[in-house]
C-alpha cells in the first residue's frame, strides 16, 4: 500500500480520497525542517500548500519518495531540478483555484478604483471625509494583462463584463486565442504605454522575474493602477514604491511579495497602496477544490502511473496508462538493450512507433525508452530523470509516427547514432502484452526478453552453435532461449539466448575466443 505524508493543512477531503483510494495517509503538519526530514524516507508520496519546503537537502532524504503534490499553482518552495534528478514527479493543480484568484484581482482592482481600504479606516475612525476619497470608474478604461493564461482570461472576461478595453502582453498567446477571448494581443512596450490598470497573471521566471522594473514602470502611463496577484518578485518593489511617492503610479495592490511572510515591508503604510496577505485562492471553494485535485492527481499517479500537471513530465491521463503499460515495457527494453550494445559516444537516439502504438501518446513511449537507455549509466533513473540524463550528455531525441501499414498490428523501433553510423532495434507487442524483439541491427530474430541473456555477433559457419553449447555447458550455465538470426547464407549472423545463471567475464572471453565470434555482450533486463 503506497504511504501518503500531508505536511500543510488542507481540507481534509484530500485525506478521505486518499484512504478511499486504498493509499495509507499520515497528517503531520507543522513539522520543522528537521523532523520533516526525518519522516520523509518512509513516504511514497508528499502533498504540501506552500509551507513545506521541498529542498534538495529534504530530497536527499526522500529515499523512497515518487510524487510531491502541489495543492495549488505556485510551486516556488519545490526545488524542480532537484526533484527531477532524483526522479521524483512535482505536480501542481493549476485550474483549482483560477476562479478564486482572478476574483481577487478584480476586487483589488475595485479597492484602488474607489480607495475602499483608505475610506473605510477614515469612515471607522469617525470622520467623514466624502470629498477626500475621489474615485475613477472601471468602465472605458483599459485593462492590460501581463500573461493571459488560465486565470488571465478568467480576469479578462470578467473586465469585458465591466465594460473595459483589454489588452494582452503574452508570448503564448496566439491571435485566434487573443480574439475567441475579446482581447488585443499587444507588445509590452504597448501594454505598458496604454493601460490604465495592469494586473500580472504570469509565473516567476527568469524571463519575467522583475518584468515590471523600475525602467518599466517609468514607461507606463501616468496615473497608471498597478494589481499583482500571481507571484511575488514579478514587480520590483522599491521601484513601485518609489513610482506612489512620486505620483506617477496612482495605486498599486499586492497580494504576494519577494519575502512571505511580508512583515515589514518598505511599500507598508505607503499612501494609495493595498495589500493582502497571500489571499488569492483563500476561498473555502478553492481551498476544496485544490485540496480534491491533488489528492486524486497523487492517487492516480500512484496506483495507476496516471500524471496529470506534472511539471517535469509528460502527462499521461489514468486511462490511457493502463492501456500504455504494455507499450512502455517494450520501449523500457529496448532501450535497455540498445544502451547495452550502444552506449558509447551516443549522439542522437529516435524512437518510431507504427501501426497501434502510432495511435497513442508517444510522450511516454519515448520517457521508458530514455529510462532503459540511461540505465546503462545509472541505477536510479526512471521516466522523470532520463529526458534530462540525455540532454546533459548531449543526445538529441526524435519522435517519428508512421501512419504506414506494417508486417506487426504495432511496432516500435529504437535508433541510435553514433560516430559510427546508426543502428536500430525494434519490438513488437505479442498478444497485445509480451514484449517481444523482432530485429537486431537490420537483422530480423524473434525473441522474448528474459532476465539475463547473451548477445553474439558470429560469422555463419557450421558448427559454431555446438562448439558454443559445448563451452557453456562445461561452465555449468544452462541456456533457456536459443534464437538465431542472419543477413544471409555463411553471412554475419546474431545470436541470443537466455541462461539462467549468470555470466562472469572468464567465461566471456572464453566465448569471444571461439572460432568466428566478432562480438560478445552479457545483457541484463532484471
Amino acid at each position: 500500500m503506497p504511504k501518503v505524508l500531508i505536511s500543510d493543512k488542507m481540507s481534509p477531503k484530500a485525506a478521505e480520497i486518499f484512504r478511499a483510494r486504498g493509499i495509507e495517509v499520515h497528517e503531520k503538519t507543522g513539522l520543522s525542517k528537521d523532523e520533516l526530514a526525518a519522516i520523509i524516507g518512509d513516504y511514497d508520496g508528499l502533498a504540501i500548500r506552500s509551507a513545506t519546503k521541498a529542498t534538495a537537502a529534504l530530497l536527499a532524504n526522500a529515499t523512497n519518495l515518487k510524487v510531491i503534490g502541489r495543492a495549488g499553482i505556485g510551486v516556488d518552495n519545490v526545488d524542480i531540478p532537484a526533484a527531477t534528478a532524483r526522479g521524483i514527479v512535482v505536480m501542481n493543480t493549476p485550474f483549482g483555484n483560477s476562479i478564486t484568484t482572478a476574483e481577487h484581482a478584480i476586487a483589488l482592482m475595485f479597492a484602488l478604483a474607489r480607495q475602499l481600504p483608505e475610506a473605510d479606516a477614515s469612515t471607522q475612525a469617525g470622520k467623514w471625509e466624502k470629498n477626500r476619497f475621489m474615485g475613477v470608474e472601471l468602465t472605458s478604461k483599459i485593462l492590460g494583462l501581463i500573461g493571459c493564461g488560465n486565470i488571465g482570461s478568467i480576469v479578462a472576461d470578467r473586465a469585458l463584463g465591466l465594460k473595459m478595453k483589454v489588452i494582452a502582453f503574452d508570448p503564448f498567446l496566439t491571435p485566434e486565442r487573443a480574439q475567441d477571448l475579446g482581447v488585443e494581443k499587444v507588445s509590452l512596450e504597448e501594454l505598458l504605454a496604454r493601460a490604465d490598470f495592469i494586473t500580472l497573471h504570469t509565473p516567476l521566471t527568469d524571463s519575467t522575474k522583475n518584468i515590471l522594473s523600475a525602467e518599466n514602470l517609468a514607461k507606463t502611463k501616468k496615473g497608471v493602477r498597478i494589481i499583482n496577484c500571481a507571484r511575488g518578485g514579478l514587480v520590483d518593489e522599491a521601484a513601485l514604491k518609489a513610482g506612489l511617492d512620486s505620483g506617477h503610479i496612482a495605486g498599486a495592490a499586492l497580494d504576494v511579495f519577494v519575502e512571505e511572510p511580508a512583515t515589514a515591508s518598505p511599500l507598508f503604510n505607503t499612501p494609495n497602496f493595498v495589500s493582502t496577505p497571500h489571499l488569492g485562492a483563500s476561498t473555502d471553494e478553492a481551498q476544496v477544490n485544490v485540496a480534491i485535485q491533488v489528492a486524486e492527481q497523487m492517487a492516480d499517479f500512484l496506483l495507476t502511473g496516471g500524471v496529470t500537471n506534472a511539471l517535469n513530465m509528460p502527462s499521461l491521463s489514468a486511462e490511457d496508462a493502463p492501456k500504455l503499460k504494455p507499450y512502455m515495457a517494450l520501449a523500457e527494453h529496448l532501450g535497455r538493450l540498445i544502451g547495452q550494445l550502444e552506449s558509447e559516444e551516443l549522439r542522437g537516439i529516435k524512437v518510431e512507433v507504427e501501426g497501434a502504438a502510432a495511435q497513442l501518446n508517444i510522450k511516454p513511449i519515448t520517457g521508458a525508452v530514455l529510462a532503459g537507455l540511461m540505465r546503462t549509466f545509472s541505477d536510479t533513473v526512471n521516466m522523470v530523470n532520463a529526458p534530462a540524463m540525455a540532454r546533459d550528455r548531449n543526445i538529441e531525441v526524435a519522435e517519428v509516427r508512421h501512419e504506414r501499414d506494417t508486417d506487426y498490428q504495432t511496432l516500435v523501433r529504437v535508433s541510435v547514432r553514433t560516430p559510427n553510423g546508426e543502428r536500430s532495434v525494434a519490438g513488437t507487442l505479442f498478444g497485445h502484452a509480451a514484449p517481444r524483439l523482432v530485429e537486431i541491427f537490420g537483422i530480423k530474430v524473434e525473441a522474448d526478453f528474459a532476465p539475463r541473456m547473451l548477445f553474439i555477433v558470429n560469422e555463419d559457419k557450421p558448427g559454431f552453435i555446438g562448439r558454443l553449447g559445448t563451452t557453456l555447458g562445461a561452465a555449468g550455465v544452462n541456456i533457456g532461449t536459443f534464437h538465431l538470426g542472419r543477413r544471409g547464407a555463411l553471412e554475419e549472423a546474431i545470436l541470443l539466448l537466455s541462461v539462467d545463471q549468470p555470466i562472469p567475464d572468464p567465461l566471456l572471453w572464453e566465448i569471444c575466443r571461439l572460432p568466428g565470434v566478432k562480438s560478445v555482450k552479457a545483457l541484463s533486463f532484471e
